[in-house]
């Protein structure tokens, strides 16, 4: 994984700031009561948001920070798998099954590190590889 392993950091530090900023806010579903249009109310029914404008309230309610945890998890778990394959992970891979996973899931990985494509420590070699 000699290559890659600043690029998992990088995803990996990006998760950790995502979900400190989620436990911030309280990590609780959040919803859209149908009485109320256009506000956006945590778990105990607090107000959260409101925005009366073009169905901001149901996009804002869809971030909530408990779905924000739960695709942190899933996006670790991923960068987990590749992880353990990461070194087959090459410009050229062998045609095994190994290096074809490896191939993929670093595609993936990189894929999520595009994600923070904007942020200073983002380097534009981790841009995902198209290969045949």
């Amino acid at each position: 994984m000699a290559g890659n392993t600043d690029m998992v950091a990088f995803v990996l530090a990006r998760l950790a700031d995502e979900e400190q900023v989620a436990l911030a806010a309280g990590g609780d579903r959040w919803r859209c009561p149908v009485d109320v249009p256009g506000e956006v109310h945590d778990r105990k029914g607090g107000v959260a948001f409101t925005v009366r404008d073009r169905g901001f309230d149901h996009h804002i309610a869809l971030q909530d920070p408990a779905r924000t945890l739960e695709r942190i998890e899933t996006h670790r778990v991923l960068v987990g798998e590749y992880v353990e394959v990461a070194e087959l992970d090459t410009d050229r891979p062998a045609q095994d099954f190994r290096s074809g996973r490896a191939v993929g899931l670093g595609f993936a990985v990189r894929q999520l590190a595009a994600e923070y494509a904007a942020h200073p420590d983002y380097q534009a070699r981790w841009l995902p590889r198209f290969i045949q």
